[in-house]
This record gives structure tokens, C-alpha cells and sequence, in this order.
């Protein structure tokens, strides 16, 4: 089978390479499958540049979601068999035409889905279920900032915001505006030009407007933000982009941008603030992972949320793609077809 290896950090053009490797077995409980395409996320980019613990050494297959049919199945597999069609998320590996995962990690995908829809239904779609469906209970009226709203995770968390009757901040650039509203954000900011602290304040007429703040940016405008929760409010963060772009330096300097918190704050104000890494839920709770990628599965064929699709790459572009995720002019999921 072809898989792309990350065999250098750095510049995508010179990162990768596509090679000619065995095809992988299933464990006991894990499945392998055909995938029709895989998706991009922006810790591709954080993995590339070395910046990503997680990730594995070099050379590294990296990639989480893929889309496409199960070609194997584990011993003790009963849920899915050979030839299903399904989404899946992956630990790693997903650059590849075949790729193995535990069997918690896949889920059924309807035949109204496309499978560039179902690589976009993995990672983002399930990071904005678990942030928006249980790490905080969001309420009619609720005034809701959600950063980087044109991304992947942005704009299911504004469709999940949106059905569950809540007032929509979104900030992206000036060309992403249009589609913010158009996908139902209340309030759009261009963070290049505008100061989403001070627009917020005073659009809402407030100090402290906000009761939920999900933040993929993190350092200092995850700080700002955190001065905009009122009583009751939650800090939802599940990235760290601002760290791209620079050096490791820079990345400490992001790590310090988020200041110093005591539990002694969260006691004081009633305010909380929950991180949100979606392989800690697949490695230590992979029920709950289950359960929520079949969340995910379920508000998408009843219409609630509904992937944005970006561009659609060949294996061969992979370093275009990458190039164009890190432009940050993406809106949505950028996809591999194999």
C-alpha cells in the first residue's frame, strides 16, 4: 500500500515523502480499513513542525481521520464486518490507503454523507460534540464565543451553538466573515483588524458578557478571553495555533501567554476552564469516545450539523495542502483522495 511519511520537520515541501509499505494487520479489537480519502487537521501542522508531543519520531505516518470501507476486522470484532462503510479516527497512520484503529475509534457512515464528508466527521466534528455536549451544558440565550470560527471545529461548534438556541461571537479573518454569518454566527469579528475584546464589550454592554469561550488559539487571546466570562461561565480550549509560525521559542512564549491560574480563581468567580485533547478520551476512555462519534453521526444525518468542505487534494499535493491548511485562508476540512 502507499503511505505519506513525514521523514523531515519544517517547510511542508521538503516534510514528505510517499512510499510503497505493508499493509497493516488488525489487532483483536481494532479494524483496518480502505480509506477513500483522509482529512487534514491543523496539529498535522503542529506534528510537522516538531511542535506536537504526541506525535510519533520521524519517519512518521501522521493523519487521524480517514473515510472509507472496512477491509479487516480484529478476533473479537462484532460490531462492524468486512465491506461496512465508515468513518473512523485513527492514532496516527491515517496518511495511508489502509489504516488500523481500535474499534471504538469508527463509526457507521449513512449513505447521505459523501466519505470527504465522513473524514470531516472524525476529529473536528467529534472535538466540537465532546466540547459543546460534555464539557459544558449550553442554554437558550447563552452568549457564546467561539474562536477561529471558519475552521473545522469553529463551524460545527457554531451549528451545535446554534441548535441549542445560543448567541453566536465568531472571529476569523476579514474574507471569512461572510461565511461566519452565513453559517450562523450573530456576530462576526475579523480578528486582524479588531480588538474581539473590545467589540464584544461593546456590542453586549458589558465587562463580562460571555458564558462560554471554546478556544483553539490559545496564549494571549485565550487570556483575554478568559476576562470576558461572567459568573458561571466556561473556557473550553482544545489547540494552541497561535504557536505556529515561528520559532520554539515562540512556542514558549504562547505557553506563557496563558498566564498562571489558581484553583483559588475558578473558586472565587464560579468560572471554569477545561482542556479538551480528543486522544486522551480515545486512549483512556474509549467508550465514551464510541458514544460520542455516534453523536456526531446521529446530529449529521438528522441535518443538526453538516461538515464545510474545503479543497479536495491528491496523496501527490500533500505539501500544497499543508501549505494552504497553514495559510489559515481554509474554511472548513481539507481533504486527500486517494
Amino acid at each position: 500500500m502507499k503511505a505519506i511519511y513525514l521523514k523531515k520537520y519544517g517547510t511542508a515541501d521538503q516534510a514528505f515523502e510517499l512510499k510503497e509499505v505493508a499493509q497493516p494487520q488488525p489487532g483483536p479489537r481494532e479494524v483496518v480499513i480502505k480509506s477513500s480519502c483522509f482529512g487534514l487537521n491543523f496539529a498535522d501542522v503542529v506534528a510537522r513542525n516538531g511542535l506536537y508531543p504526541d506525535a510519533p519520531k520521524n519517519p512518521a505516518v501522521l493523519g487521524y481521520d480517514v473515510a472509507g470501507h472496512i477491509a479487516a476486522i480484529g478476533s473479537e470484532v462484532t460490531e462492524y464486518k468486512v465491506g461496512d462503510r465508515v468513518s473512523a479516527l485513527t492514532r496516527f497512520g491515517g496518511y495511508a490507503e489502509y489504516a488500523s484503529t481500535m474499534v471504538e475509534g469508527v463509526a457507521a457512515l449513512p449513505a447521505s454523507l459523501s466519505y470527504q464528508e465522513g473524514a470531516a466527521l472524525a476529529t473536528q466534528a467529534c472535538t466540537a460534540y465532546y466540547s459543546a455536549i460534555h464539557c459544558v451544558s449550553l442554554q437558550p440565550g447563552d452568549k457564546v464565543l467561539i474562536q477561529a470560527a471558519a475552521g473545522g471545529v469553529g463551524s460545527i461548534l457554531t451549528q451545535i451553538a446554534k441548535h441549542k438556541g445560543c448567541q453566536v461571537i465568531g472571529t476569523a479573518s476579514a474574507g471569512k466573515l461572510d461565511f461566519l454569518k452565513d453559517n450562523g454566527v450573530d456576530i462576526a469579528i475579523d480578528y486582524t483588524k479588531d480588538d474581539f475584546a473590545r467589540v464584544i464589550q461593546d456590542k453586549l454592554g458589558q465587562a463580562a458578557p460571555l458564558d462560554v469561550v471554546f478556544d483553539s488559539i490559545g496564549g494571549k487571546t485565550f487570556k483575554k478571553a478568559w476576562k470576558l466570562l461572567q459568573p458561571g461561565g466556561a473556557m473550553v480550549n482544545f489547540g494552541a495555533a497561535a504557536q505556529i509560525g515561528g520559532t520554539k521559542l515562540k512556542s514558549l512564549g504562547v505557553v506563557a501567554g496563558f498566564g498562571i491560574f489558581s484553583p483559588l480563581q475558578f473558586l472565587m468567580s464560579s468560572r471554569s476552564m477545561i482542556g479538551v485533547n480528543m486522544l486522551r478520551i480515545a486512549d483512556y476512555k474509549p467508550q465514551l469516545f464510541k458514544t460520542i462519534f455516534a453523536g456526531v453521526m446521529d446530529m449529521a444525518e438528522k441535518g443538526i450539523i453538516k461538515p464545510i468542505m474545503s479543497k479536495n487534494y491528491k496523496p501527490e499535493e500533500i505539501a500544497e495542502a499543508h501549505k494552504y491548511l497553514e495559510s489559515r485562508q481554509s474554511i472548513g476540512k481539507i481533504t486527500i483522495t486517494w
